[in-house]
């Protein structure tokens, strides 16, 4: 009889014990912010599916601020963050990392996954690399250009200044042109790696041994890549230190964020 009593009394406090919680950042892409995750419905379908909305994030010259949105202390949580979307690739993953910290500490039992979008993909992993991150449990990546896009040189081009031509351009292009024209630097950094430039620098370092996988998107004619970034690009396995380490995704949709990736996420969270 002790015997049974004390199985009863060992299964109830395994049932009190709480399952291991994941905790998720989610880094927008390029002229993006946090709430692209929320326009996108993202957060809405991962919220669903029990992930619970934990804050936002807005970095700033003075230390990343955050905005806390209630929940449980229990369970899988996500957070969002802002970056400067336009600046170069290095001054938004400082910003990251110190985002990063906040959560170490809020969640220190707890790995993290990142999920970036575009061009906040290449700062997931610059993260990882320049500050050497450690208690990351994954990185995935949706439509990210990890080797360059064409559309990077193009947008270089359009504002290259070439005399009194450029007022011209000035005036037709407008905001759009004006956007361009303050990440001159981000598009540097996103062009096709080759010596000396920055994801020449990133594709060769050393990677931790944690998850990948990229989300690849699939346009009309049913070719891997997009408007904005082709599908070699947004394989992480043809970055020379992750061949054959990221698993694949295929998304039929286009450059942007839809409803349908918070479903991709999770499935590739769930086969891990």
């Amino acid at each position: 009889m002790m015997k049974l009593i004390q199985a009863f009394l060992l299964t109830l406090s395994l049932i009190s014990i709480p399952a291991h919680a994941d905790v998720m950042l989610l880094i927008h892409g390029y002229l993006g912010d946090a709430s692209s995750w929320e326009k996108s419905s993202i957060n809405d379908a991962l919220h669903q599916r029990d992930w619970q909305r934990a804050g936002m994030f807005r970095g700033s010259p003075q230390g990343p601020q955050l905005y806390v949105t209630e929940h449980e202390n229990t369970g899988n949580l996500v957070y969002v963050a802002t970056l400067p979307s336009d600046a170069p690739v290095m001054i938004q993953a400082d910003t990251l990392k110190s985002i990063i910290d906040i959560i170490r500490e809020t969640h220190k039992d707890e790995k993290l996954i990142l999920v970036g979008h575009s061009a906040g993909g290449v700062v997931a992993r610059m993260t990882i690399i320049r500050h050497r991150l450690k208690d990351i449990k994954a990185l995935i990546t949706i439509a990210s250009p990890h080797i360059g896009t064409g559309r990077a040189d193009q947008a270089l081009d359009i504002t290259a200044n070439h005399g009194p031509f450029n007022m011209v351009k000035s005036f037709v292009g407008g905001s759009g042109y004006d956007a361009l024209k303050h990440s001159r630097g981000l598009m540097i950094d996103l062009r096709h790696p080759q010596p000396g430039n920055l994801l020449y620098w990133l594709n060769s370092q050393p990677h931790p041994d944690i998850h990948y996988a990229s989300i690849i998107r699939l346009d009309n004619d049913g070719a891997e890549g997009d408007y904005y970034v082709p599908g070699f690009s947004q394989n992480m396995n043809n970055v020379p230190a992750l061949q054959g380490q990221s698993s694949t995704f295929i998304a039929p949709t286009s450059h942007f964020l839809v409803r349908q990736d918070a479903n991709t996420i999770l499935a590739i969270i769930e086969q891990w």
